[in-house]
């Protein structure tokens, strides 16, 4: 039967009180999200929130501090009431069945409290017997690649032996979704690749993950699709190399010619400390053919020639920033896109 007056389907619910939101009836969607609103006497974190999740996909929420990501994470986890909006999390209602998503979820929080003197084999078995039907331990020490360190103690292990663990522990009990809070926050380079590899391995796995991140570059690398949330609202969501039209932002030249030596005309540009010119030109490929072709017949060489687009900063800055504004909707995205771009 429609719901309302407007004939939308309403969700459909299986034995065990699972929901089954419209169009997912294959149950290809982890967490759907509709209209999602949450208050606090002082602020309106969440401002009617739209997001759709795939079982295997590696989602990112990046936001600045204050935008609404942590409400809506601990929302879908079942750790917050909503005030309104539809929320399915694996078939659940966390507001309603939180007991029931507890054994399919697994939460990596910025910090864990872990006993420092168990053993890495320990610590994940511990774990592993509070759910119904866990993961072997050896196959999770494998999978975060911690089998040199498995009857080392907690204390002993590095900064990123312990994210290592920490994820192995949300491993532990087998299940579907996983939420990833700033999962390399304070991390050195290195440590930061090696969790990289563990999240990229969860997705081998078949497993959903839900990542927040500050950390443009790692949203870059891991996630199949980023949403940007500014203000607790959705401001761009996409593939991190189309998001906010960035693959269509316009493009940047950037050389550096020999001092004394005047730019071909049409392609000059304000230089800057280090000598190198940048300009937008409207025909990418004749600018180039252009540009060297002159160096060529001129005998003169080009330095640090290089073809620039924006990068996911650029429109996670242009779309969060003062300058993006207060309205947050598809014209102003693109508007941003096309000042972060330089056109």
């Amino acid at each position: 039967m429609a719901d309302g007056s407007l004939g939308i389907p309403g969700p459909r619910r299986l034995e065990n009180d699972v929901t089954i939101p419209p169009g997912n009836a294959d149950g290809t969607i982890a967490v759907d999200v509709h209209g999602l609103t949450k208050a606090y006497p002082d602020v309106r974190a969440v401002q009617g929130i739209d997001l759709r999740i795939q079982r295997g996909e590696i989602f990112a929420l990046v936001g600045p501090n204050g935008a609404g990501k942590t409400t809506t994470v601990e929302i879908l986890e079942g750790y917050r009431a909503r005030d309104g909006g539809s929320v399915t999390v694996l078939g659940y209602d966390p507001g309603r069945h939180r007991q029931r998503l507890k054994s399919q979820i697994g939460i990596v929080l910025q910090s864990t409290g872990v006993d420092r003197y168990l053993t890495v084999a320990e610590t994940i078995a511990m774990y592993a017997s509070y759910y119904p039907d866990p993961r072997p331990v050896d196959e999770v020490v494998d999978l975060v690649g911690l089998g040199p360190k498995r009857d080392a103690r907690v204390i002993k292990l590095s900064g990123g032996q312990q994210r290592r663990l920490d994820v192995a522990i949300a491993l532990a009990g087998n299940p579907e979704l996983l939420f990833l809070d700033e999962p390399t926050t304070g991390f050195d380079p290195s440590a930061r690749h090696e969790a990289w590899e563990v999240v990229r391995n969860l997705a081998v796995l078949g497993k959903t993950v839900l990542l927040t991140t500050h950390y443009m570059d790692e949203a870059q690398f891991l996630a199949d699709r980023v949403a940007v949330i500014s203000a607790g609202r959705i401001v761009a969501e996409g593939p991190p190399a189309t998001l906010g039209g960035r693959d269509m932002a316009r493009a940047r030249i950037r050389y550096r010619l020999p001092a004394g030596t005047a730019p071909p005309r049409g392609m000059a540009g304000p230089a800057d400390a280090d000598g190198f010119t940048e300009f937008a030109p409207d025909d990418l490929t004749e600018a180039l053919h252009r540009l060297t072709g002159w160096a060529i017949d001129q005998g003169t060489s080009i330095d640090g020639l290089e073809v620039i687009r924006p990068s996911l900063e650029d429109i996670y800055l242009a779309l969060t920033g003062p300058q993006a504004g207060p309205r947050h909707d598809a014209q102003s995205a693109a508007a941003a896109v096309a000042e972060a771009s330089g056109s």
